[in-house]
């Protein structure tokens, strides 16, 4: 038994799991489990870039799971871990082929931007998405109108071709909910979100009508955070928390922003953000209370 092997354990269940989750998350997996391997041997990062003939940075960001897998480059660096064993090899070899192949959505790749194919990935992996929404319904539990007038806020000259793709890849998103194995949803929605009209009356009451109905879902915990409520410890905008169903992958926060956004995976900063969607979720109305509140607004209408 070579010293690198107690390090390596077979590919359970979660793990596999995990494999719908396409390259993003293959990546993140396999970068995880070669920094361990070289840490558990106290090998330098600038000794594994050598021998893989890539800089210290290249490596870096492998491990971090934000580059492509050349299987050449995994295979040198099983070799220099000292992992030997044919049938462990071609474990890591086969989830660095996992982690080049293009994920569903690239059929949609001209119609989000780079930044956005992370969290498509991501979420196609997790186990809880958290989110917190203050201006939008959240666009896992929006209408295909609705989307169509959020979508044609921000791309007012966009061709309607331009503007139905970017609808079918939200409508898309969406079917992870309903699928074997779906994630849990628990989303928060400010009143205000609720009560801003996007794509006229009937497309708005098309969206409570559809809140409603998917509030009853198992997997889905829908509240809304009225406006008596007051100020609130989520003050500064949006929230998505993901977590996934191995410990190999950390929480990670996704906070979008007008160009870009922010994807935080250190502890500290993971927790202040869970302690706020606590927050949230303790003076949000509850589940049931939320669709009472719903469908009332749905009456007024």
């Amino acid at each position: 038994m070579t010293a690198a092997q107690p390090e390596h354990a077979p590919l359970g269940t979660d793990v596999l799991s995990l494999q719908r989750g396409g390259p993003t998350v293959q990546r993140i997996m396999l970068g995880t489990r070669l920094r361990r391997l070289r840490e558990s041997l106290n090998i330098t990062r600038d000794t594994a870039a050598s021998a893989i003939r890539a800089s210290d940075a290249k490596l870096c960001r492998m491990e971090l799971g934000r580059v492509g897998f050349k299987e050449r480059d995994v295979a040198d660096l099983l070799t220099l871990y000292g992992l030997h064993e044919p049938d462990a090899r071609q474990e890591f070899l086969d989830s660095a082929r996992r982690a080049n192949e293009p994920g569903w959505w690239r059929a949609y790749g001209d119609y989000f931007p780079a930044w956005f194919e992370q969290h498509l990935g991501l979420e196609e992996a997790t186990s809880l998405i958290r989110t917190y929404e203050v201006q939008f319904i959240p666009g896992l539990l929006q209408t295909a109108g609705y989307a169509e007038a959020v979508i044609r806020l921000g791309r007012p000259v966009d061709s309607p071709d331009s503007i139905q793709r970017r609808v079918e890849l939200r409508m898309t998103r969406q079917e992870l909910l309903t699928r074997p194995g779906a994630p849990r949803l628990w989303v928060v929605v400010d009143e205000a979100a609720l009560r801003r009209p996007l794509g006229g009356a009937e497309v708005m009451r098309d969206q409570l009508r559809h809140l409603v109905e998917t509030a009853a879902l198992p997997n889905v915990t829908l509240q809304v955070l009225p406006f008596e409520v007051g100020g609130h410890a989520a003050a500064g905008g949006p929230i998505t928390v993901l977590r996934f169903p191995v410990p190999d992958l950390p929480d990670i926060v996704y906070l979008e922003q007008l160009t870009s956004a922010l994807y935080l995976d250190k502890a500290e900063e993971v927790d202040r953000y869970l302690a706020v969607m606590d927050r949230l979720s303790l003076v949000a109305l509850p589940g049931p209370e939320s669709v009472v509140f719903l469908e009332k607004l749905l009456k007024d209408m």
